[in-house]
């Protein structure tokens, strides 16, 4: 389903442009007549060099990044300006998607390149949700179990990173890059605006129910205040270490804020059942403002049927180190394919080898299971692949291709170190019994699973910023569409689920907690990671009409939820949710009206 709806998203951006570029005559293959070329290529560069100045002020205000210009040129001359423009590099992705693009196949060929490309966009977002749901998220359940923390310190720190991950992984490598900033403001923006407007108000048509007073007006305030303090910064232009570590200072208050107000109402609580027992020997039924910040920590598999039991066996069974691996490298069961329609087959068959390679690399600890889901042979596999995938994958493998000494490669001592403690572990367990350290195993799949998903939004981010490039699309606008519809899409159907099921107040609380976390943390780390890069104060692009139509709409929607849910006390209905998707409807023509020109300054 999320694969769907970015493919149909992608459908109208290019109708749009199509259209577009036919009211303004463009033809979009060559604008500039082809320069003189000499056999050596030489003039060829030299004219690229001159055209990068000529038509810069052709392109969207604010736009500084030179590869823009591109399309600009004929198609023959595309591949080496590509090549040979700094801003066209991207180094930090595995692909140069902008070389795949022009240079891969012959310039009429182009049109499929690009297709392939949009493929690629759909399976790394497919990446991107399994990885979050599947082994990120367990394993950080994991965690925060063994270090026994309360629900409420939980649920604001591990399960929102857990629920965001996409997010915040796709905004921090947004950031981290000049040229690409502005994908990470559309994509926080988009997403909020999505989240506070689409989900709410889905959440208001499929089940009306009465909002939690409190937790609302905080999350509500927080949001605000999170957005006030970034449009701020995009007004000015720059943002310092003392701002950065201040979105960082911000989300700590509101840990502590939550964590505080769940204890006083838990006080309350104790001390009204207290009374009452004293008063009658019934015990009236405590209605809770703030019960959802526990219920948020409600996990889907919680409700979900347990057919271990079912299907124990009579007698006792040994099971071999080879079958143990077999069966634990197989992500299908057989009592789950039974039950599912065709249509679920075809889609998990398609998803099997990325299981299969996940399952390869990134161990998972369960506390819920007797043996925690220790797996010997695979959790000794585990010790070798998990370390290479990280020094393969972090910076698109440049740390592991490096030689000590320009002779030995980081990776084979990597791996002789990998097999090396495999071994130990091997020698010194058995099938049946997980060690003492077994929860370290989930650590290892936290760290492995989140530089997956690292990789994935890298990837995503420069697919985008090529689309954008190639169609003449904004940052901004590739943002607040696919990368938030890409991130967000899951969420909200689990969010409509969780409502449909009977519990509204846990939905909207997922929905505000985890978007205050993804823009706090998101901006911050992302911030932090290109300062340490480059310099101290981190300069943004100039902020073009688009990104003042994304923030004024976003503090509309708050200021506009924050008035008219007390007016309406607390109650969100049916009248309520349908105003917020019109809210949304409203937003999103006007976004694209301002992107392609027809609204302007």
């Amino acid at each position: 389903m999320k694969s769907l709806v970015v493919f149909i998203s992608m459908l109208l951006l290019l109708c749009f442009q199509c259209i577009y570029g036919l009211g303004s005559g463009e033809s979009g293959t060559g604008v500039v007549p082809s320069p003189d070329r000499s056999p050596d290529g030489a003039d060829l560069r030299s004219s690229v060099g001159t055209m990068v100045g000529t038509h810069f002020a052709m392109f969207h205000q604010g736009n500084t990044d030179k590869c823009a210009i591109v399309m600009n040129l004929s198609a023959v001359d595309r591949c080496a300006f590509v090549k040979t423009t700094q801003d066209c590099s991207m180094e930090d992705s595995f692909i140069n998607y902008l070389k795949m693009t022009f240079c891969l196949l012959p310039p009429d060929l182009t049109p499929l390149t690009i297709t392939l490309c949009i493929i690629w966009l759909l399976f790394l977002f497919i990446v991107l949700g399994l990885t979050a749901s599947k082994f990120f998220c367990p394993n950080l359940s994991a965690i925060s179990s063994t270090l026994r923390l309360t629900h409420n310190v939980a649920g604001v720190t591990f399960l929102a990173l857990g629920n965001g991950a996409p997010d915040v992984f796709s905004a921090t490598v947004a950031f981290s890059r000049p040229h690409t900033a502005g994908l990470a403001i559309g994509a926080l923006f988009g997403a909020g605006i999505f989240v506070t407007t689409v989900v709410a108000g889905a959440v208001s048509l499929v089940k009306p129910f009465t909002v939690a007073s409190r937790p609302f007006l905080r999350d509500v305030i927080f949001y605000m205040a999170a957005v006030f303090w970034t449009v701020v910064i995009l007004y000015r232009g720059t943002i310092s270490l003392g701002e950065t570590l201040g979105y960082l200072g911000l989300y700590v208050v509101y840990v502590i804020t939550v964590i505080t107000s769940a204890y006083i109402y838990s006080h309350q609580k104790h001390s009204a059942t207290r009374s009452s027992i004293q008063s009658s020997t019934h015990v009236p039924e405590f209605q809770s403002s703030e019960s959802d910040d526990e219920a948020i920590l409600i996990s889907n598999s919680s409700i979900q049927e347990d057919y271990d039991s079912e299907y124990c066996p009579l007698l006792p069974y040994c099971e071999s180190t080879s079958s143990i691996l077999l069966s634990s490298l197989n992500p299908v069961d057989s009592r789950i394919w039974r039950r599912k329609s065709w249509r679920w087959r075809a889609i998990k068959i398609l998803k099997m080898p990325l299981e299969v390679l996940l399952l390869l690399t990134v161990p998972v600890v369960d506390p819920d299971k007797e043996d925690r889901n220790w797996r010997r042979p695979l959790n000794c596999l585990h010790l070798i692949t998990a370390p290479l995938v990280c020094v393969l994958t972090f910076r698109s493998g440049e740390y592991g291709m490096y030689r000590i000494e320009d002779q030995f490669p980081v990776w084979a001592l990597t791996l002789l170190f990998g097999l090396f403690l495999s071994a130990i572990v091997f020698l010194t367990t058995t099938n049946n019994h997980p060690p003492p350290y077994h929860s370290l195993f989930s650590l290892l799949g936290f760290v492995v699973s989140a530089i997956w998903i690292s990789a994935a939004a890298l990837e995503v981010v420069s697919i985008l910023h090529m689309l954008g490039v190639v169609f003449s699309l904004s940052n901004n606008l590739l943002g607040l569409t696919l990368l938030a519809w890409g991130n967000s899409i899951g969420d909200s159907f689990s969010d409509v689920t969780i409502a449909r099921q009977g519990y509204p107040q846990m939905a909207i609380s997922a929905c505000f907690g985890g978007i205050i976390f993804n823009m706090l943390i998101g901006v911050g780390i992302g911030c932090l990671m290109q300062m340490f890069n480059n310099e101290p104060v981190v300069t943004f692009e100039p902020a073009g009409l688009l990104t003042w139509v994304l923030a004024g709409s976003l503090g509309l929607s708050l200021v506009l939820s924050f008035i008219l849910v007390p007016l309406r006390c607390f109650h969100m209905g049916r009248s309520h949710g349908i105003f917020l998707l019109l809210f949304y409807t409203v937003f999103l023509l006007v976004a694209l009206l301002t992107e392609f020109g027809f609204i302007h300054t």
